[in-house]
């Protein structure tokens, strides 16, 4: 039973909370994600179990038509409405990089960019634009990865038909039968993959590279990267790709995963009629023998990479086995779900206090079918790493000493409980795409897949086994049993650090005393009390049918948009104040520290303990961001949750705690990534680029050193305390709610808040400025590798709402200009694998907005991406695109919305800031009709309007000592 899960506040960093501008959950979550349908009555189960469940007694997910082909193709196809007219495909083939002989590094990989390339069906980089006609966006609706164990193609097909999607699988099974393995085409796609190669390399791809090789030391896995070598990959010739081909790619060794709007009966006929006839003459290759853990292999090693934060990886490796995936053996899984998070939440509590670490997660990973592990990983907060290692193996130790509390378990469990039942909730609305993944996701790991309802049937009828003593025996057996490893990442180079760190591992430990959580009931009224319910002023429809718009006497509005598109789901949204615009353009403010602290500094007296323990076992959380033009908190519940999730939000801004601990936390977290920054060319763009986009406007700049160390709790809450109370309420509520009910809910907590003040937005705020025509880049720098650069150019649009229809045009002008750009830079030339081309419109400012170009790409090819980039803009300007070129950019967009537009938080979106500026309701009603009423003379006439030559910016990041050519 394939059961792929996400941690959130327990085993996600603040570093990387940093680094990615991540919101943060309330409480610690484990929520298991599982292939659904609508569970169905025992009695409904065949009696001759399919394919995927052979060896096993799970229940069989009668939603899925399972079949075999007489080659031996399997198949599994399932109708799904979600979102409607949607057929998704998943095609695996078991062929990996692991089956790679050494010669051969990267040819599954190379392979997978081959198939795209063209097919007896399919000219040379043809079944992309095919696929555009039919509304497909290449690289989101269809894509394709090669790991380790297999290559999946994957296509979401929009608005699919019975012959869009016969073509569709006729286009897919020329790519796996008969590629169009030549020498023109293996030469054009080398230089795409070096490219793809040389952009991957970096202080992340050295990291892995180290780790791979020393915790799976003797197996095939060390040396095994997907991306192969640069050795290798110039090697490759259309012979040698050919064998590797007619090896791997047969039948057999497919398995076709189809879950959409259609008649699986039709989809399975299309199946039969394009893959039965797929031959390859002989025998396939064998499965190779991964191997496993070697115990006589080092057991630690340190890996110095240059401004790299110091972290530590232990890890117990056990021998991959495939295993009969029947109940008991699901059970025992979640049994060890429930230790590991038992262990995880006392590491990350230990963190939370101010402990010698930032960050502590344990987990376990059956990794490439080669070892079963349980892995800790540990980010420690300040130099002192063997402290840290020592505090964590006391935790773990402890956790091994005796059994957790029964208090510790039922929390955990109830946790888990809620995650699987909120995954029956919304059974009904779950994506095809993502069933028609996890079904080919379980075949790589040898497991099934089971019904929302099914898992949670599993999950509770294994409680009673969960006791004390079977927690014990799991975490003992996962953290004592197999091949221990361990190794330090550090960015500095120290003498001795091989020996501390064996020295560190083998000393003896004694369990820690202080590491069990136990915690009093917590419940909704210990939150401060806010006031008496609020009275409503007014109630209006607005937007669409069935939004409402409300306002209470306190000032405070609602958006109510009350349906049942999302089954069991409530979105809730609360804009306040009014966020970016709320901070000067020269001054610098602690915004940076606010996603992670506000949040984490509870509320009155209650920490985040407390408020985990609160909302443990419910479906409420609490992420923060900071808009334009508010401040927003954000939370996605459901019917039984949704008012105390209005109470708890109403009383964060009532009555916030802080807590300096999070202040602490969140600066060591920046503090430790800042080095980091400048190791290549994406992270010095993700560092300056919005910056210097902006005109070097503060608000939009990375802190420096000297304001990470410099944020004093004090100040911290002298910035946040006054915008917490102070700016106008709006409150979206999108779900599952009756409408009055909701009105309600909103009087008794915002509704109840005291009238807040206003404070005016400077006139300066209020301007977002773009930088002024450069005639040669700017130059940046980074200290990483040296065939490595990215280059970027801009120019300046505008912003606000009387232009908001070349606005939405510029949506389709700036695909245009990407496809183009794809072709030649990627397709063609190999010159860079990346290319990207974006529209910003703020409709917040009047102005601001930029058409954008980045890519990474060679240093010596510099001044060859700026002459690609400027003749398209140029042609752009001087000649109409044809009308296939305009419908190939269009047609993916109306699926992209008419998509979106079946779910919630699209029109959520669409409606932020409508409470008090209605032209935004307009602006959500005719998006469609500005988008896509566009013609080739319009198109050029915004090319020439905004691509002007003499206007544009731009920048490169260079590596030290070298220049651009």
């Amino acid at each position: 039973m394939s059961l792929s899960f996400r941690r959130s506040a327990v085993s996600l960093t603040v570093l990387g909370l940093l680094i990615s501008g991540s919101p943060v959950p309330l409480s610690a979550r484990t929520q298991p994600v599982i292939a659904s349908s609508p569970a169905v009555p025992k009695t409904a189960e065949p009696q001759v179990r399919p394919w995927l469940y052979e060896n096993s007694d799970v229940p069989i997910d009668a939603a899925w038509r399972f079949g075999q082909l007489s080659n031996g193709l399997r198949y599994a196809i399932r109708r799904n409405g979600v979102p409607p007219g949607q057929v998704s495909v998943r095609l695996r083939i078991d062929a990996g990089s692991l089956m790679e002989q050494p010669d051969e590094l990267g040819y599954a990989h190379f392979m997978e960019h081959l198939t795209f390339r063209g097919s007896r069906h399919v000219p040379d980089g043809e079944s992309k634009r095919i696929w555009q006609r039919l509304g497909v966006t290449f690289g989101s609706d269809s894509n394709a990865q090669t790991t380790p164990t297999g290559t999946t193609y994957a296509l979401d097909l929009p608005q699919a038909s019975q012959a869009s999607l016969g073509e569709s699988l006729k286009i897919l099974a020329g790519m796996m039968a008969d590629p169009n393995i030549i020498d023109s085409a293996v030469n054009a796609e080398r230089a795409v993959v070096l490219a793809e190669r040389r952009e991957g390399e970096g202080p992340q791809m050295r990291i892995s590279d180290a780790t791979r090789q020393h915790f799976f030391a003797g197996q095939l896995l060390a040396e095994r990267s997907p991306i192969g070598t640069v050795a290798t990959l110039n090697a490759v010739t259309a012979a040698r790709m050919e064998a590797f081909h007619k090896r791997w790619y047969r039948p057999e060794n497919a398995v076709i995963a189809i879950s959409g709007d259609m008649d699986p009966a039709m989809a399975e006929q299309l199946v039969k009629d394009q893959f039965a006839s797929w031959s390859v003459p002989g025998k396939g290759a064998a499965q190779p023998d991964f191997g496993e853990p070697d115990p006589k292999a080092p057991a630690t090693r340190v890996t110095v990479e240059p401004g790299a934060p110091t972290g530590l990886t232990m890890a117990w490796l056990r021998p991959w086995k495939p295993r009969a995936d029947t109940i008991v053996y699901n059970q025992d899984k979640l049994t060890d779900m429930l230790a590991l998070q038992i262990v995880s939440r006392r590491l990350e509590q230990a963190a939370r206090s101010g402990g010698s670490f930032l960050q502590a997660s344990a987990d376990q990973q059956d990794i490439s079918r080669s070892a079963d592990g349980t892995f800790v990983t540990i980010l420690p907060a300040g130099d002192n790493w063997e402290k840290s290692l020592a505090d964590v193996r006391a935790i773990i130790e402890d956790a091994k000493a005796s059994p957790p509390s029964q208090q510790e378990i039922d929390r955990e469990y109830a946790q888990l409980d809620t995650a699987l039942a909120i995954q029956v909730e919304n059974a009904d609305t779950e994506a095809g795409a993502k069933q028609a993944s996890d079904l080919v996701s379980a075949v790589d790991i040898r497991e099934t897949t089971v019904s929302p309802q099914a898992a949670l049937d599993i999950f509770r009828s294994g409680k009673a086994s969960m006791t004390p003593q079977k927690i014990l025996d799991s975490t003992r057996r996962l953290f004592s049993a197999g091949v221990f490893r361990a190794m330090l990442v550090t960015g500095k180079v120290q003498p001795g650090l091989d020996p501390k760190l064996a020295a560190a591992v083998a000393a003896p430990v004694k369990a820690a005393t202080n590491a069990r959580l136990s915690a009093k009931p917590v419940t909704m009224a210990d939150l401060p009390k806010i006031g008496a319910p609020g009275k409503v002023v007014s109630r209006a429809s607005v937007g669409l049918p069935g939004m409402e718009s409300i306002t209470y006497a306190n000032g405070v509005k609602l958006t109510l948009f009350a349906n049942d598109a999302e089954t069991e789901k409530v979105r809730i949204n609360v804009r306040f104040g009014h966020g970016q615009q709320a901070f000067s353009p020269s001054k610098p403010v602690a915004g940076w520290a606010a996603n992670y602290a506000l949040v984490a500094s509870g509320i009155g007296k209650l920490g985040q303990r407390e408020l985990d323990e609160l909302t443990n076992g419910r479906r409420m959380g609490m992420d923060f961001s900071i808009d334009d033009d508010a401040f927003e908190f954000q939370a996605v519940t459901r019917p039984a949750d949704y008012k105390d999730q209005l109470q708890l939000f109403a009383a964060k801004l009532f009555a916030p705690g802080w807590d300096p601990a999070p202040i602490a936390r969140v600066k060591t977290g920046a503090a430790l990534a800042y080095d980091a920054m400048a190791r290549a060319p994406d992270s010095v763009l993700a560092r300056d680029l919005n910056w210097l986009l902006h005109d070097k406007d503060v608000r939009f700049r990375t802190p420096s050193r000297a304001e990470i160390e410099g944020l004093t709790p004090e100040a911290f809450r002298a910035t946040w305390e006054p915008l917490l109370a102070s700016g106008p309420i709006e409150v979206q509520i999108f779900g599952q709610v009756k409408p009055d009910d909701a009105i309600q809910a909103v009087a008794a907590t915002f509704g109840a808040l005291p009238p807040r003040s206003e404070q005016p937005v400077p006139a300066a705020n209020k301007v977002m400025r773009f930088p002024a025509p450069v005639s040669k880049p700017v130059v940046l720098r980074h200290t990483g590798s040296k065939d490595q650069a990215a280059a970027v150019m801009a120019w300046p649009t505008a912003g606000g709402f009387a232009l908001q229809t070349e606005a939405r045009q510029l949506e389709i002008l700036t695909q245009i200009f990407n496809d183009r750009l794809f072709d030649k830079l990627r397709s063609t030339e190999g010159a860079a694998y990346s290319p990207s081309v974006q529209n910003s419109w703020p409709f917040s400012y009047e102005n601001g907005g930029y058409i954008l170009v980045t890519s990474q790409v060679r240093p010596d090819r510099i001044n060859y991406f700026y002459g690609v980039v400027k003749d398209t803009a140029a042609d752009l300007a001087k000649n109409p695109v044809s009308d296939d070129e305009l419908q190939r950019a269009v047609a993916p967009m109306r699926q992209l919305l008419m998509r979106a537009g079946t779910g919630n938080a699209f029109w959520m979106n669409q409606m932020e800031g409508a409470a008090h500026d209605p032209r935004y309701v307009q602006a959500m009603q005719t998006m469609a009709k500005d988008m896509l009423d566009v013609t080739p003379a319009q198109i050029q006439a915004l090319a020439v309007k905004y691509l002007k030559p003499g206007r544009s910016w731009s920048a490169v990041v260079l590596p030290q000592g070298v220049e651009a050519r």
